[in-house]
C-alpha cells in the first residue's frame, strides 16, 4: 500500500502538529503490526514515504528516512496518551521499556528545578532521541525491525579522575551556542549531563534560571514581549560599550569586547610601597642562579650519557622461539640428528651441485644485509647482519624461523664473526663498537672500541680470546680479550683495511685495504712481510679462502675476481669476469668441495664459474638489489644462502 504524505516545512502550530500525528495514528490503526525497517523513500517527492506490512524482507533504507520516520514515531509516543483509543496502534517493540518503573519515576520534565515531582503512570517521557548517520556509502546499518534511537538510552560511561569524574556527552553546534549565549547574559545554563533529570538541571546563577524557568537566549528572543522586556533587564551590559571610538583612553573611551562586564569587581594593580624596593631581592636572585646552574649540569648529564647509549648501546636480546629448550633440555645450540643430512660429518666430502631455485625466503629486516656467517661445521644456524642495526639468528633445517634478535648497535652493523665452537660471536658496527656476544643466551659479554669505525673483524683461529680488527683509520688492531687491552697494532696500510685472512696455518695473515693493495703479516710482528701492490691493480674489498688454504680469491673493483697464492702470494695470471660489481664488496665464495667460485654482483644476480677453467657456468638472477653475501652450506649437494640489500634472504638449491 502507498500512501503519500505531502508535508510543509517544520511549524511551530500546535495545530499542524496535531493533524500530523493524526494521519500516522490512522496509519497505525490499519497496520496492527508494522515493520518500520520497511520504510524506504521513493522518487516522486522529497517527502513520500511508503509503508508497507511485513514481510520478511528488508528493502533499503536512507539516513533520511530514518531520521524522518524517528521523529514520526516520537511524535506517536508523546500523543498516544491524548489519541482516542490510539495505544495499541504503536508498532511492536518500540518503546516498550519505556513503561518500566524506572521511566515512570523520573521526574516530570517541566519542573525543571525539582520542585515538585510528578508521578504520571499514564504517561511516560520518552529520552532524548540520538540519531546515527554516516556519510560513508560502504556503512550498512543494522537490520533490525526497531528504531535504534527509540529505546532507552544505557547509563553513560562514567570515568574518574583526580578532579571527579568525566562523562561523554553530545550537543550541537546551535545548542552549544545558545548555552554559551545564555550563560554570558544571564548567568546560567542548563545542565549537559544525562543525569539532569535526577540532579541538578542549570548551573549558574540559580535564582536566575528559576524566575526565566530555565529558557535559553533563543527561547527568550521568540517568546512575548513581557519577556523579552525581562530579559533585557536580565543581561549584564559590558563596561564602555555606548563610548566613544575615537577616544582610545580615559573618560568616554571606547572599551569593548574586552572591557569586561559592569557588575565585575574592579581589578586591583598593584601599587608598592615608596619605601619598598621594585624587583628581585639577593636572595631570590641566588636562588634563580642556582636553579639554572643545576638545571646546566642535568642537562649537560643527560648528554653525556645519550652519547654514551649511542656509543655502546644497550645490549639486550630477544628469543623469539617458543621454548628455549626442547624435551631433552638442549638448546638450539644442539646440532640436529633429525635431518636426513649428516650435519657432524666433514664438509666438502659431498659433491656439489649448481642451485636452480628459491626454497625458502627469510624476512625480519627492515634494511640491507651485510654479512652472513653459518654456523661453524654444522651450519645448522644462520647469523645474519644489517644496517637496521640487528643481528639476527635463523634456523635452517626445521622450520627457518628466527631464533634470536641481538639489539645493541646504534648504527648499522658492518661484519660479524663465529668462533671456532660457535659459541660466541664478533660484531663490528659504524657505531665504533665491537661486541662480543654469547651465542646461547644472547647476552653481551664485552664491547670495546678503538675510536675509530672497525671496518672487519676476525677471531685468532687458535687463540679464540684474541681478535683482529680492521679499521677505518688504516690500522689493525690485536686485541686480548683476557687482558682487555690492545697487545698489537699493525699500521702500515694507507687506507681503510678491509679484510683480514689467516694462511699458512694460521700462523700468518693477509690484510688487503682501499689503498689498493695487499700485505702479508707474520702473527704478532708489525712489520709486513709481503706488499702486493701494481699501478693496475684496485681495491680488494672482499677475500674468501679456498677450502684447500692454497689459494686466495679477491674480489676486485674492476668487476672482475683475482687469485693469489696463500703461500707465496703471487698472483694467478687467470682471472674470473662477467659480473657487474660497481663498487659493491660482494662477498665471493666456494662450494665446499672446492668445484665453484660464486659471487654476487650489483643487478640481483648470482654468477658461478668453474674453479679449473674459469669459465662462467651460469648466472641466477637472485635478488631485485645487489647480492651483497652469501654462504655455501657445508653439508648440502646444491643449497646455498644469500644475501641483499633489499633486506631479504633467501635459500636457494
Amino acid at each position: 500500500m502507498c500512501i503519500r504524505t505531502h508535508m510543509q516545512p517544520i511549524s511551530t502550530t500546535l495545530d499542524h502538529a496535531l493533524a500530523f500525528v493524526r494521519q500516522i495514528a490512522e496509519i497505525g490503526r490499519k497496520y496492527t503490526r508494522c515493520d518500520l525497517d520497511s520504510w524506504h523513500s521513493a522518487s516522486q517527492g522529497p517527502y513520500e514515504c511508503r509503508m508497507r506490512p511485513q514481510t520478511g524482507t528488508r528493502p533499503h533504507r536512507s539516513p533520511r528516512d530514518l531520521l524522518f520516520l524517528s521523529v514520526a514515531m516520537d511524535a506517536l509516543v508523546a500523543y498516544r496518551s491524548e489519541s482516542e483509543g490510539e495505544d495499541d496502534v504503536r508498532p511492536q517493540r518500540v518503546h516498550e521499556e519505556l513503561e518500566s518503573d524506572s521511566e515512570d519515576e523520573r521526574a516530570d520534565s517541566n519542573d525543571a528545578f525539582g520542585l515538585h515531582r510528578a508521578q504520571s503512570p499514564e504517561r511516560s517521557v520518552a529520552p532524548a532521541p540520538c540519531f546515527q548517520a554516516s556519510a560513508a556509502p560502504d556503512v550498512q546499518v543494522a537490520e533490525s525491525s526497531v528504531i535504534p534511537h527509540a529505546e532507552p538510552q544505557a547509563a553513560p560511561t562514567m570515568t574518574r579522575t583526580l578532579t571527579g569524574t568525566v562523562e561523554a556527552t553530545t550537543m550541537s553546534d546551535f545548542d552549544f551556542r545558545n548555552q554559551q549565549r545564555t550563560f554570558d547574559l544571564y548567568g546560567y545554563a542548563r545542565n549537559p549531563s544525562e543525569f539532569a533529570a535526577t540532579s541538578q538541571a542549570f548551573v549558574g546563577d540559580l535564582s536566575a534560571a528559576k524566575s526565566t524557568g530555565g529558557a535559553s537566549f533563543a527561547e527568550m528572543r521568540g517568546s512575548s514581549a513581557d519577556a523579552r522586556q525581562a530579559s533585557r533587564g536580565m543581561r549584564r551590559k559590558r563596561k564602555g560599550r555606548a563610548g566613544d571610538a575615537s577616544i582610545a583612553d580615559g573618560e568616554g573611551a571606547y572599551l569593548g569586547p574586552w572591557g569586561g562586564w559592569e557588575d565585575e569587581a574592579p581589578k586591583t594593580e598593584f601599587v608598592p610601597a615608596p619605601d619598598v624596593p621594585v624587583g628581585p631581592t639577593d636572595e631570590e636572585i641566588r636562588a634563580a642562579q642556582a636553579a639554572a646552574e643545576k638545571r646546566r649540569k642535568d642537562a649537560a648529564a643527560i648528554e653525556r650519557r645519550r652519547q654514551l647509549d649511542m656509543a655502546h648501546g644497550t645490549e639486550k636480546s630477544i628469543f623469539h622461539g617458543h621454548s628455549m629448550y626442547d624435551y631433552q633440555g638442549r638448546t638450539y645450540m644442539h646440532v640436529p640428528t633429525d635431518t636426513d643430512v649428516n650435519l657432524r660429518g666433514e664438509p666438502g666430502d659431498v659433491e656439489s651441485f649448481l642451485p636452480e631455485y628459491c626454497i625458502h625466503t627469510f624476512t625480519g629486516h627492515t634494511k640491507g644485509i651485510t654479512a652472513l656467517r653459518l654456523f661453524p661445521q654444522s651450519g645448522h644456524l644462520l647469523l645474519s647482519a644489517s644496517m637496521d642495526t640487528k643481528i639476527k639468528l635463523w634456523d635452517m633445517y626445521h622450520e627457518g624461523h628466527c631464533l634470536r634478535t641481538f639489539l645493541g648497535h646504534s648504527n648499522a652493523v658492518r661484519d660479524i664473526t663465529f668462533s671456532n665452537d660457535g659459541r660466541r660471536f664478533l660484531s663490528a658496527g659504524y657505531d665504533e663498537q665491537i661486541k662480543l656476544w654469547d651465542t646461547e643466551t644472547g647476552a653481551c659479554l664485552a664491547a670495546q672500541s678503538f675510536h675509530g669505525v672497525p671496518v672487519c673483524v676476525r677471531f685468532h683461529p687458535d687463540q679464540q680470546h684474541v681478535f683482529l680488527a680492521g679499521m677505518d683509520d688504516r690500522r689493525i688492531v690485536q686485541f686480548d680479550l683476557n687482558a682487555d687491552q690492545i697487545t698489537q697494532e699493525y699500521n702500515e696500510h694507507q687506507g681503510a683495511v678491509n679484510t683480514i685472512t689467516f694462511v699458512d696455518m694460521n700462523r700468518r695473515f693477509v690484510s688487503t685495504s682501499d689503498d689498493k693493495s695487499l700485505r702479508a703479516w707474520d702473527y704478532d710482528i708489525p712489520v709486513p712481510i709481503k706488499l702486493v701492490a701494481d699501478p693496475l691493480m684496485h681495491s680488494m674489498p672482499s677475500v674468501t679462502l679456498h677450502p684447500s688454504h692454497r689459494w686466495l680469491a679477491c674480489q676486485t673493483m674492476n668487476n672482475s675476481i683475482s687469485v693469489f697464492s696463500a703461500e707465496n702470494f703471487k698472483a694467478r695470471k687467470k682471472a674470473f669476469r662477467g659480473h657487474t660489481t660497481a663498487g659493491f664488496a660482494c662477498q665471493v665464495g666456494f662450494s665446499p668441495d672446492g668445484r665453484f667460485l660464486s659471487s654476487g654482483d650489483s643487478q640481483g644476480d648470482m654468477v658461478f664459474w668453474d674453479w679449473k677453467s674459469g669459465h662462467q657456468l651460469k648466472r641466477l638472477h637472485t635478488h631485485k638489489d645487489v647480492v651483497i653475501a652469501h654462504e655455501w652450506l657445508p653439508h648440502e649437494t646444491s643449497k646455498i644462502v644469500t644475501g641483499s640489500w633489499d633486506g631479504l634472504i633467501k635459500l636457494w638449491t
